[in-house]
């Protein structure tokens, strides 16, 4: 499970102090015992009673100006716009009966969705009994293909109890998150790395021990199928030579694929030949998932 962490019994402090001290103190995020070290810090602010609702308010009377660069839904209160190496938030968790979950069901909460993360981040239970998760560990050691064996381990089932403070690790800890009994509120200090937008968070299938889902994509990926589709031969061109050159394997596997369907069928097959040979796993599965696509639509066209 994620790692405990002695949340300390230092007094409150207030939502400014916790920013003066992560802006002032050398930690790194991609350090496990640097991110930790700052982990009491967090409760501090937890056990402030009153910043989180002051905060509330301020954001309701100035018609949530302060979220506007946020990513994320109603299920997450920015404290502050992120910063280099860290953002600061607050999640609210709702218990399966209440309205809200009714409406709109647990997905956008992530319950019931075995995950790892790819970030690490430090968590403190602020208010209610706290969600529940089934931990599992996980060694990364994935190329990151639907239906690939995923070697998770299960570690026990645990709530986030109010004051508890953890560190989840990227790409070390996968839980399924399960509703709290009641209504709850967790803090998080979340780690931020130049890096982090390439490293793959995953979707899992606990009972098969499976990945199921890649859930990353940075803009880059999506916006190479367009070119591909709307950018001429420029584009396909562009693809092409991400799908060679590209420093990344996602992107080079997404951009071979998007090469289905722009390319003539020859050239298609010479791109797919020659990813075959690319040191990653994952642009060869690609390139195998795309041969074998080329000779299905080679058999139909014979037999028509």
């Amino acid at each position: 499970m994620p790692r405990l962490i002695d949340p300390g019994t230092d007094p409150a402090i207030t939502l400014d102090a916790l920013v003066e001290t992560l802006e002032q103190e050398h930690w790194d995020p991609r350090d496990e015992d640097s991110f930790a070290a700052m982990g009491p810090w967090l409760a501090r602010l937890g056990r402030n009673r009153r910043f989180l609702s002051d905060l509330a308010i301020v954001e309701l009377e100035r018609r949530f100006a302060g979220q506007q660069d946020s990513a994320y839904g109603a299920q997450v209160l920015m404290l502050r716009p992120p910063g280099t190496r860290y953002a600061l938030r607050a999640n609210f968790w709702p218990a399966r009966e209440d309205a809200v979950v009714k409406a709109g069901g647990t997905a956008p909460f992530f319950y019931d969705l075995p995950h790892d993360h790819n970030f690490s981040f430090l968590t403190v239970g602020y208010l209610g009994p706290g969600y529940w998760s089934d931990y599992y560990l996980f060694d990364d050691a994935v190329v990151g293909v639907p239906g690939e064996p995923a070697h998770l381990i299960f570690d026990q089932r645990a709530r986030l109890d109010p004051g508890k403070l953890m560190l989840y690790r990227a790409h070390r800890d996968v839980h399924v998150q399960l509703p709290p009994d009641q209504f709850s509120v967790s803090l998080n200090i979340l780690g931020a790395t130049p890096a982090q937008a390439w490293r793959t968070q995953y979707r899992f299938d606990v009972a098969t021990d499976t990945v199921t889902q890649a859930m990353t994509t940075t803009a880059s990926e999506a916006l190479v199928t367009l070119a591909t589709r709307l950018g001429g031969d420029a584009g396909v061109g562009l693809a092409a030579e991400l799908a060679r050159r590209h420093p990344h394997p996602r992107m080079r596997a997404t951009a071979l694929t998007a090469l289905a369907g722009a390319l003539a069928p020859t050239s298609l097959h010479e791109a797919a030949e020659r990813a075959m040979d690319d040191a990653s796993p994952l642009v060869a599965h690609a390139a195998r998932t795309l041969l074998a696509r080329i000779v299905s639509i080679s058999d139909g066209d014979v037999r028509r």
